[in-house]
């Protein structure tokens, strides 16, 4: 039989955190022996040890008071769900760390040899000095944030582009940028973009503008904060598309 010190020292935890411990009911508090102290056993020790590793893995302590009284099978099943969180959670952490450390390496200004190609194209169509600036500051923070997801949307733009009567509507929304947002001349430019949406991806098909990647929503939003009128565009498209 060990002092609750001594049972703190052996599983590495505090004494502080076994009385927490007592007092959420999910360590049973052994009554006191003949000098007054309390003394614990050996399966005090295992309980304590199976606390602590829940607890280190996230689980809530509410959660673990409750699995003391889960049948094995239900302990074992919580236990699967407990590590597919945790495979999860190291996925994210190590993407999180990539991306840390492509951070640290120097500010990711670089991009694709045919990314650059496409953005000298856009002067050359007669898109406006700010146009490209804003493309290639998207670019930049869509090849740094989703790498994996960068190249299909870029090559899906350029395709785009390629089409001289969909380039078309690219520049008429290039040169909305100083309407005011009730300009009549957006409602024309939001027909217009919806057929051809339309006409490209079909009533069924539309791509959602709000992916799980999160790129479509993260564009648009940057688009749409550098104008009135082109925050008004995209309303009316999305109102119009039903998206």
């Amino acid at each position: 039989m060990i002092t609750i010190g001594q049972l703190a020292g052996h599983v590495g935890v505090s004494v502080k955190t076994i009385r927490v411990y007592h007092a959420k009911g999910l360590l049973p508090e052994p009554d006191r022996d003949a000098s007054g102290y309390r003394r614990y056993g050996a399966h005090d020790v295992i309980d304590l040890i199976k606390i602590r590793t829940l607890a280190e893995a996230g689980v809530p302590l509410a959660r673990i008071r409750d699995l003391r009284s889960a049948s094995d099978e239900e302990f074992q099943q919580a236990l699967r769900e407990i590590d597919d969180g945790l495979t999860a959670r190291i996925r994210e952490l190590r993407a999180t760390r990539g991306r840390l450390r492509r951070l640290a390496a120097g500010p990711p200004t670089s991009l694709p040899a045919e990314v650059d190609a496409h953005l000298e194209h856009l002067a050359d169509w007669g898109f406006t000095p700010r146009w490209v600036d804003l493309q290639r500051d998207l670019w930049i923070l869509v090849f740094a944030t989703h790498p994996d997801h960068a190249s299909t949307l870029f090559d899906d733009q350029a395709e785009i582009l390629a089409d001289p009567a969909l380039r078309r509507l690219f520049l008429d929304y290039d040169h909305a940028y100083g309407l005011d947002a009730d300009d009549p001349r957006l409602d024309d430019l939001a027909h217009r973009i919806v057929e051809a949406t339309l006409e490209r991806y079909g009533p069924g098909e539309l791509p959602d503008l709000d992916t799980a990647s999160e790129i479509p929503a993260l564009i648009q939003g940057t688009v749409n904060a550098s104008s009135p009128a082109w925050r008004r565009l995209d309303t009316l498209i999305r109102a119009r598309l039903d998206v």
